[in-house]
């Protein structure tokens, strides 16, 4: 009795998730094309990840390819270079969110008590623009400004008679360059969306705060502050979450023999090993290894916003 009961919900929930779908197929129709993309060149390409865990031979193919099971994990983890490669890529992305992540909100909360529209749509539009500029020049820009010989910022401090860095060769100095030119082309545009939540705030909130006596600064710090609260702890999460996840574009073109001991991350060894090399089976296993890592402080740190803020991904 109880399985008959059991297949008749069964199907009367499919009968009811098709209605639903016959009574609204247009919104079914307008998602299909994002359903689509994600599946096929999201979804479907992720197949080729058991060529990690395969000593994989183009000519044989991935089914025809031995299988080695964690080989290359475990090649990856004991080699010599795995803490520095951890530790250049941690410490990359630790230091590109600890500058990065604040100035777009310090930013947007300025440019929202900016009054003048002229001035500030002026400011918006000169922050904004170098985000429009393509990774390639602008790592040529940079390698221009910071040129030992005639870089226009190497000639402004030994104007002041201090002698310049070698920005572009001390290692010391490559996380600075990466993380302050991100700054540099990033800031303006990440506080869109900081405006956005801005713009919700309650104006009777900011009235009644001044009948109140409250300055303008307390009253940033207290009711523009406090909205945007749910925005910065979710893209926090996301910026925590792809913490491992340094792109290899710019650090390999910023990247040269005499700073690679500070600019060598996952990344670019995964496209140094795997391209360039041709060991196919390694580079993917540590591409695996770095997407399960950033997996992992996704999940962990949603759970911990969930529990301490109400406010989470999922």
């Amino acid at each position: 009795m109880s399985q008959q009961t059991a297949r008749n919900t069964k199907v009367s929930s499919s009968s009811s998730l098709f209605l639903r779908m016959k009574k609204n197929w247009e919104l079914y129709l307008f998602i299909a094309p994002a359903f689509l993309y994600f599946l096929i060149f999201q979804y479907g390409p992720m197949y080729g990840i058991q060529i990690a865990f395969k000593n994989f031979t183009p000519s044989m193919g991935i089914f025809g390819s031995d299988w080695v099971g964690f080989a290359h994990f475990e090649r990856f983890f004991h080699s010599y270079y795995f803490w520095d490669l951890l530790w250049n890529t941690f410490s990359l992305s630790l230091y590109e969110l600890a500058i990065g992540f604040p100035l777009p909100i310090i930013l947007a909360l300025a440019f929202n008590e900016v009054k003048n529209g002229f001035f500030k749509k002026g400011v918006q539009t000169i922050t904004y623009a170098p985000h429009f500029i393509s990774v390639v020049v602008m790592a040529g820009m940079v390698i221009t400004f910071l040129s030992p010989s005639s870089g226009i910022i190497v000639k402004l401090i030994e104007l002041f008679g201090i002698h310049a860095p070698a920005f572009l060769t001390d290692p010391g100095w490559f996380k600075t360059v990466y993380v302050f030119s991100g700054v540099w082309q990033n800031t303006g545009w990440g506080t869109i969306i900081y405006l956005a939540a801005l713009s919700g705030v309650d104006p009777q909130l900011h009235e009644a705060a001044i009948v109140d006596g409250a300055s303008r600064f307390k009253r940033v710090l207290h009711i523009n502050l406090p909205t945007i609260i749910p925005t910065i702890t979710i893209l926090l999460i996301l910026n925590v979450g792809n913490i491992l996840g340094v792109g290899y574009e710019k650090v390999l073109l910023l990247q040269n023999p005499l700073n690679i001991n500070s600019s060598d991350v996952i990344s670019t060894f995964v496209y140094r090993t795997g391209l360039v090399s041709a060991q196919y089976s390694f580079s993917t296993a540590v591409g695996l290894f770095n997407s399960l890592v950033n997996a992992i402080l996704l999940i962990t740190v949603n759970k911990i916003a969930k529990r301490t803020s109400q406010t989470s991904l999922w």
